[in-house]
C-alpha cells in the first residue's frame, strides 16, 4: 500500500479563515469611514478657524479695521513683503479642502476706507463676512462662521448670516 503524505488546508479550515477575515473587515470598515468623516469635518472646522484668524489679522494690520472681501485677497501678501493672512491652500474662491468647499461671502463695503496694504482698492474692504464649509463627498454636517468668530454647525446648508447666529445652526463645542 501506498500512503500519501500530502499536507495542506482542508476546505473547512479555508472557509473558517475567509469567514474570520470577513468579520474583521466588517468591523474595520465602519470604523475607517467614521474616522475619515471625523477627519474631514475637523479639517473644515480648522479651515474656518484659519480664515477667522486671518480676517482679524487683516483688519488689524492691513484693512484699517475692515475685513478682506474674498479668500484670494485675504491670501494676498502685503505689498511691502511678507506672507498672506491665510495659507495658499485656502486663498482661492472657493477653496476645496478635504471633502469640503470653503466659500467667503462678503458683507457691505466699508465705504470711505483707505486702500489696504495688500492691494484691495479704497472702500473695497468689508464691514462683515460669512464663511461657509459645505460637504462635497464626505461629511454630513455643514459649518459656518462670521465676524463674531463662533463656528456654527447644521445638518443642512447654513444660511449666509453676516452677524449673529445663523437660523437653524448651533455653535460647535469649543
Amino acid at each position: 500500500m501506498h500512503t500519501s503524505s500530502e499536507r495542506g488546508f482542508t476546505l473547512i479550515e479555508l472557509l473558517m479563515a475567509v469567514a474570520l477575515i470577513g468579520i474583521l473587515v466588517a468591523i474595520a470598515v465602519p470604523n475607517y469611514l467614521a474616522a475619515r468623516l471625523s477627519s474631514s469635518e475637523g479639517a473644515a472646522i480648522g479651515s474656518l478657524r484659519a480664515v477667522d484668524s486671518g480676517q482679524y489679522a487683516y483688519a488689524a494690520v492691513c484693512g484699517s479695521g475692515a475685513y478682506a472681501p474674498s479668500l484670494a485677497q485675504l491670501g494676498a501678501p502685503p505689498l511691502v513683503g511678507g506672507d498672506g493672512f491665510i495659507s495658499p491652500g485656502l486663498s482661492t474662491d472657493p477653496s476645496f479642502k478635504t471633502g469640503y468647499v470653503i466659500t467667503l461671502t462678503p458683507g457691505a463695503p466699508a465705504t470711505g476706507g483707505p486702500a489696504s496694504c495688500n492691494g484691495v482698492a479704497p472702500g473695497a474692504s468689508v464691514q462683515t463676512y460669512f464663511v461657509g464649509a459645505n460637504p462635497l463627498d464626505s461629511g454630513n454636517r455643514y459649518f459656518g462662521t462670521n465676524a463674531g468668530q463662533t463656528i456654527y454647525q447644521s445638518l443642512a446648508a447654513i444660511v449666509v448670516t453676516q452677524t449673529g447666529i445663523p437660523p437653524g445652526a448651533t455653535p460647535i463645542q469649543q
